[in-house]
């Protein structure tokens, strides 16, 4: 055979090869950026005094009496103060779904009160109107200045946020929007009752 047939042979072989070869690069390019990227880290198994909040129960329970018990039960706690055994004050992570509230409106008499917003949009309601607060922002609440306040979730998704507040003796709540009071008791607890008294 002449050598031009030859000649024509392996090119048409190597340009075979070369189809193959950019075919089977495009097909396994296409796999890696379909399949899921791989987490390669793995959280490190922590011992106190550190810890992942994650493993702190996340509880809807509220210590209000009925009738105002349901409206708060749209709020979820992880108490990381009590995970961590604090004793001086109380930190909590607390998440807030889509119509729900922190509390009802209040204001501590001998409490300090400290909220972070970590995600979500939020609405801060207080004695002198309403403020939407972001991630980033912030809000600190004295005791004693009877500016009663809550968070109110109105957006579509969760709102994060982390709680912090001191656990001062002999301290007692106002609830301006509804008819409620609270008296801190000697064993930690609070003791509600109605504005003229009545025990609730």
């Amino acid at each position: 055979m002449p050598r031009s047939y030859h000649l024509r042979l392996w090119l048409g072989m190597m340009r075979c090869e070369e189809t193959h070869g950019m075919a089977r690069w495009h097909r396994q390019h296409q796999q890696a950026m379909t399949e899921p990227e791989s987490d390669m880290t793995e959280k490190p198994i922590l011992e106190l005094p550190a810890f992942d909040p994650e493993v702190v129960g996340e509880s809807n329970f509220t210590s209000y009496p009925e009738p105002h018990r349901a409206a708060n039960q749209m709020r979820y706690n992880r108490r990381l103060g009590n995970h961590a055994g604090l004793r001086n004050f109380g930190v909590n992570l607390t998440r807030i779904v889509p119509g729900g509230q922190s509390s009802y409106r209040h204001a501590h008499s001998r409490q300090d009160e400290f909220v972070f917003v970590l995600e979500g949009e939020v609405v801060l309601e207080t004695n002198a109107g309403e403020q939407l607060l972001t991630p980033g922002m912030c809000a600190g609440f004295p005791a004693g200045t009877g500016d009663a306040h809550r968070f109110v979730n109105r957006s579509a998704s969760d709102v994060k946020l982390l709680v912090i507040g001191d656990r001062s003796s002999g301290d007692e709540i106002t609830y301006p929007d509804v008819d409620m009071h609270a008296v801190l008791a000697p064993d930690g607890s609070y003791r509600f009752s109605t504005k003229s008294g009545e025990p609730l």
